[in-house]
């Protein structure tokens, strides 16, 4: 049982957990604290992993973090875990535990497409205290989109085009009869008569509604106007017998507006059918609870017609009532349309219930508060307050405070703050917003974005909100939003806590909180002046805490527990930071990988206080720097501990004699005697400081020993994370000490500089690593050397195919083949191998592609004929050309096709001379 978020979620509480396993499902108690975390919401939510299982049903959870940039089951859903019901008799079980009665439940659970797509419906059965109490209604009519066949991030309810998102949806009822006591146990059981094939159960939220409220004083009802109730259940289409009471509604709240009085909106399910909203001014517009008034939304599908929100709203209070819509996907052609958009001055959105529209609340103006709702299944952003909705050009001191968002398909809270649009061809600038705050919300398993994005502005404060379990991207992130976007000039953000955060859209491997530009493709603008203080990272599936370009950040008393990749991370991949600042004081690291690492050289980070920094400081071993040209060995790793100067698995060596730190160390038989490296396994590394004399391309000779030979063994890194070596693999010595040598080249830079020893897979013995230079070593052309395109994407210019940043990368105009990119050598020089690149995290793909050369930049000739390529993260995502040594200035590599993108991708050409 998870309570989450009854009574709030509080920070004592939460930061007690969560500190083993990086992908995890926990148990999460509410505690007496000063500062209560999360929303404070009428009902328990129990977590379906974590209740008594019976029948056979299993448990199925996210064990280790994405390879792939699509989702699934486990990733989407809250605790990343469920319940797993496949057959008659399976069954999940809790106590109820809240000391109330239980007269309403909620559950949030999948069931299977229908073979061709659009969904089905069944029912599951509720058991009270072992007896069979009532048949749930579900459905899956409004889930299943799939991202395969080009369809990433698309809309496509095709089941043949495979990897599916949108697993889960939401079902609520009263329950039948009595209600639940307390001590009472409930269950959900498939049994015979449930026909779907599996149910995957996520979470029940368990309540006692108060009774309908009473219609006001001074108020017209809709009825009075001729809206008629419909209450046959939905369950995810409208009812086709249903009457349009739109007319009805608007005629009503006209007269609202005329007479001074609330509009009321009694018990009952009211449709607005057709493509139209409704629009009300400076009134009040009151139901009698989420759990009774509703307004259901029927668009005829498929619609070719753009939609308004339902309900356009100018200083207007709107409160207790729920909204649902019959929209399969985020397209205007599936019916989707925003709930409420929202201006005007001191606006009030209190009490709404709001499921499957585009977005719960598109709102702009002045002094507008959204409180205490609950936003459930929706397809794009939950709550998103701006500078533009509506036509308004301001966004100051807009409010989101005590709301729970669960299962939204982009931010489920947003402060967007745009500079401009261009509409109809004309650039149109607004105010950058101010002031804003964002606090005390919950925001569980957005499956399509951020649970907190704040993008653009000033004088926000972000304070005490609790997000988990985003699916693909970040949890909280700082920043600003796009080309278009304002930059963020100030914001605080403190006291929120960020559990099981952080995905793999796009490959890119998302840390869970995120301070700076570039949080979304662009890395471009201004973020300035964000305090980030007394937040706690828990679980995170990536980095705990990710920074890109940003300045003066006061980074304060911050804890990261059991990250799933490493702690705190100046430019992580794909997040760069080529200049910025940072003061990081007073923050907790435990877990995971490296507790901080700077891969930037521009970004200035003053640190102190910090719990890395309470050991011997890292630094090479014996106080200098090893040279290069030179040896390195192996057991003269960096000083500083484990997590700093080495990650090792388990301490093991009988070398303390030689270092006292000296883990898996062991005296060797090799020539020169001394010490070796051993107790090899993946995951493991060995920082080495040296001091590198000239830039340039070195052989690298390593000494190892292994009895079987180790494919993909290892890899030498630089500080920023780029693999130098490329993957080596070793081939049988013979024995732990039968010692050969192994050799491959290195492109250094000049200085002193960090080198890390990867251990990608265990086995073997490495005794030194010996670097030499020579005019022999071979020479990449290409390094810095300027490019050009047939076309670009955004900002993934070609240039980035020469910059030595396997993380940069250039992308041609999408859904046009062919598509080139080529290198200016200067002038005619000889080459007999090319090395392409894609970033080391991206999954796989096959690329066809041709390598042409040319001496005057017009005629090109065929130097590799084209071919498919597999790029394998494996193989470190690089592919190699070999081909009898050619002469070209201009070296060209034409892409045709690729599996996995409809553009051409290339993140480093190189071209060798040997």
């Amino acid at each position: 049982m998870r309570p989450v978020p009854p009574r709030r979620l509080v920070g004592a509480a939460c930061a007690a957990v969560l500190t083993t396993v990086p992908i995890a499902v926990a148990v999460v108690v509410p505690a007496a604290a000063d500062t209560a975390v999360g929303a404070t919401m009428p009902f328990t939510s129990y977590e379906a992993e974590a209740g008594s299982l019976g029948g056979g049903a299993a448990s199925v959870s996210l064990s280790a973090a994405p390879t792939t940039q699509y989702s699934s089951a486990s990733l989407e859903a809250s605790g990343h875990a469920y319940a797993h019901l496949a057959g008659a008799g399976q069954s999940v079980q809790w106590t109820n535990t809240t000391g109330h009665p239980i007269s309403a439940i909620t559950v949030r659970l999948s069931i299977p497409d229908s073979s061709n797509g659009g969904g089905q419906t069944s029912t599951l059965n509720l058991y009270v205290d072992g007896g069979l109490r009532q048949a749930l209604n579900v459905n899956s009519k409004q889930t299943w989109l799939y991202e395969g066949n080009n369809n990433y991030n698309g809309n496509s309810q095709n089941p043949s085009d495979g990897n599916p998102r949108v697993f889960f949806d939401e079902t609520h009822t009263f329950v039948t009869g009595t209600p639940i006591a307390a001590g009472s146990t409930f269950m959900l059981r498939k049994d015979s008569a449930n026909s779907a094939a599996f149910y995957d159960v996520d979470v029940v939220d368990v309540e006692s509604p108060p009774a309908a409220l009473a219609q006001p004083a001074n108020s017209i009802s809709i009825t009075d106007c001729g809206a008629v109730a419909d209450n046959t259940p939905t369950n995810g289409a409208a009812d086709p017998a249903s009457v349009d009471s739109r007319a009805a509604i608007q005629n009503c709240i006209n007269q609202a507006q005329s007479q001074g009085r609330t509009l009321w909106i009694p018990a009952g399910t009211f449709y607005v059918k057709g493509t139209q909203g409704l629009q009300a001014q400076g009134i009040t517009i009151a139901g009698a609870g989420a759990w009774y008034s509703t307004i259901y939304r029927d668009v005829p599908l498929p619609n070719s017609t753009p939609l308004p929100a339902l309900w356009g709203l100018t200083s207007t209070t709107i409160q207790n009532l729920h909204v649902d819509t019959n929209a399969t996907s985020r397209a205007t052609v599936d019916g989707a349309g925003g709930s409420m958009d929202v201006t005007g001055t001191n606006w009030v959105a209190d009490g709404i219930w709001t499921q499957h529209t585009l977005s719960g609340f598109w709102a702009s103006g002045t002094g507008g508060t959204i409180r205490n709702n609950r936003l459930t299944t929706i397809w794009a952003d939950g709550a998103n307050i701006n500078n533009v909705s509506m036509g308004n050009s301001v966004g100051n001191n807009l409010t989101i405070t005590n709301n729970f968002v669960r299962g939204t398909g982009d931010d489920a809270l947003a402060i967007n703050s745009v500079n401009y649009n261009d509409i109809d061809g004309t650039r149109v600038y607004y105010t950058p917003m101010a002031n804003a705050v964002v606090t005390n919300n919950t925001s569980i398993a957005p499956w399509g974005g951020k649970g907190v994005g704040v993008y653009g502005g000033s004088g926000h404060r972000i304070e005490n909100n609790y997000v988990s379990d985003t699916a693909r991207y970040i949890g909280l992130g700082a920043g600003r939003f796009g080309v278009n976007g304002n930059d963020l000039l100030s914001a605080t953000v403190t006291g929120n806590i960020v559990v099981r955060s952080g995905g793999n859209a796009y490959n890119q491997g998302q840390p869970a909180f995120h301070i700076g530009n570039g949080g979304d493709g662009q890395n471009v603008g201004v973020v300035d002046r964000v305090t980030a203080s007394n937040n706690t990272i828990l679980n995170s599936v990536y980095d705990g805490i990710g920074f890109s370009t940003s300045t003066n950040t006061q980074f304060q008393n911050n804890t990261v527990t059991s990250p799933g990749r490493n702690g705190i991370v100046i430019a992580p991949p794909f997040y760069p930071a080529p200049s910025g600042s940072a003061t990081i004081t007073g923050s907790t690291v435990t877990g995971g990988g490296t507790p901080y690492l700077n891969n930037s050289g521009g970004f200035s980070a003053s640190l102190s206080g910090n719990s890395w920094q309470g050991g011997t400081p890292e630094g090479p071993y014996g106080g200098m720097p090893a040279a290069i040209p030179g040896t390195v060995q192996a057991e003269n790793y960096n000083t500083g501990g484990q997590g700093v100067a080495y990650n090792v698995g388990s301490i093991n060596g009988t070398a303390n004699s030689y270092r006292t730190d000296g883990v898996d160390l062991e005296s060797t038989s090799d020539t020169g005697g001394g010490y070796n490296v051993g107790w090899t396994g993946s995951g493991q590394w060995f920082h080495y400081t040296v001091s590198v004399a000239t830039a340039g391309t070195y052989s690298l000779a390593m000494r190892v020993a292994t009895p079987a030979a180790v494919t993909n063994a290892l890899h030498l890194a630089s500080a920023s994370g780029t693999n130098l070596s490329g993957n080596v693999s070793l081939p049988s010595t013979g024995g732990w000490q039968i010692w050969s040598t192994v050799t491959t080249q290195v492109t250094l830079p000049a200085g002193l500089q960090t080198l890390t020893v990867y251990q990608d897979n265990g086995g073997w013995n490495l005794n030194s690593l010996q670097f030499t230079s020579g005019s022999t070593a071979p020479a990449n052309l290409a390094a810095g050397k300027p490019t050009s395109e047939s076309s670009h994407n955004q900002i993934y210019a070609s240039a980035n195919v020469t910059d030595g940043n396997q993380s940069s990368y250039w992308e041609s105009t999408n859904n046009v083949f062919p598509q080139w990119t080529q290198v200016d050598l200067g002038s005619a020089q000889a080459a007999s191998r090319v090395v392409l690149q894609l970033p080391a995290s991206w999954g796989a793909r096959d690329q066809t592609l041709s390598l042409l050369g040319s001496t005057d930049g017009n005629t090109f000739t065929t130097v590799k004929a084209a071919a498919a390529y597999t790029f394998s993260p494996t193989a470190s995502n690089s592919v190699t050309l070999t081909f009898p040594a050619s002469t070209q200035r201009y070296w060209r590599a034409t892409v045709t096709a690729n599996t996995s993108w409809p553009a051409a991708q290339l993140s480093e050409f190189q071209i060798w001379t040997q």
